[in-house]
């Protein structure tokens, strides 16, 4: 058995794992700040390769895809000081470092704790690694796809409806955009949580079943707090995929009472 540390030693730990979690994702983010993805054919094949350029980054590719394929045509992106395009570009190339450098957190986050859990708790939350990185990859690409296109376009109909003239400014857009990516990334997470919980034993898995009701009122009422929204339509395509994630999870654990 390994000796047991002292608080500095664990505070000395968590610093460092800390640090190198900051340097992995600071390392990703300047790539990304730094390069732009540039196009060639090789085969018939569409390929890319990275070329130094700091003003047309990989950032400022993804706000222009942003805009073309998320915004009404009607709308106009706009910066109204001179820091923005700059601050929007560093959000979007910290959240992407954040997703590349995923490995390496949860590497050290899992190493942070080990000393504190069970080998069978340790292995349930290796298990689970690359499945809540996919699953909140996947959770981000539903909302940027199915999600954030339509409320764009039924919220910015009724500006289209009063023959309005609409502008809307990089960071408004950005930070919008951001906050539901990482709002459904982090509830597609629900199902791993549920499972990790119910084969840790630290909850009865006939628990989820019999409270599954509870859960879906939740989602349903906390939906629109995800984007300060209050009509029904919206939190409600919000809450779908929470809804059905923990609905499986809840039928998969109450027919597999035995979970290892």
């Amino acid at each position: 058995m390994d000796k047991p540390m002292t608080i500095s030693q664990h505070i000395e730990d968590l610093r460092k794992r800390v640090f190198r979690s900051v340097i992995a994702v600071a390392i990703f983010s300047f790539f990304i700040l730094s390069f732009h993805l540039t196009q060639f054919m090789y085969n018939g094949t569409k390929l890319y390769y990275p070329t130094f350029s700091p003003f047309n980054n990989m950032a400022a590719q993804f706000t222009i895809s942003m805009k073309h394929h998320l915004l009404p045509s009607t709308v106009q992106l706009i910066q109204t000081a001179p820091g923005q395009a700059f601050f929007s570009q560093f959000y979007i190339a910290i959240l992407l470092g954040m997703v590349f450098a995923m490995p390496i957190i949860v590497k050290e986050f899992v190493g942070f704790l080990a000393p504190a859990l069970h080998r069978k708790e340790i292995r349930i939350i290796r298990n689970i690694t690359v499945p809540a990185i996919a699953l909140f990859i996947i959770g981000g690409l539903f909302s940027y796809f199915f999600v954030t296109p339509y409320i764009l376009q039924f919220l910015y109909k009724y500006g289209q409806s009063a023959d309005l003239l609409t502008f809307l400014n990089i960071m408004d857009f950005i930070t919008f955009v951001l906050q539901f990516i990482l709002a459904f990334g982090i509830s597609f997470q629900l199902p791993l949580i549920m499972y990790a919980l119910s084969a840790s034993g630290l909850i009865d898995p006939k628990f989820w079943r019999n409270n599954i009701r509870y859960a879906i009122i939740g989602m349903v009422i906390l939906g629109p707090a995800t984007n300060h929204m209050v009509t029904p339509l919206p939190s409600g395509v919000i809450a779908a995929p929470s809804m059905f994630s923990s609905r499986g999870r809840s039928i998969c654990n109450s027919e597999r009472p035995g979970l290892p």
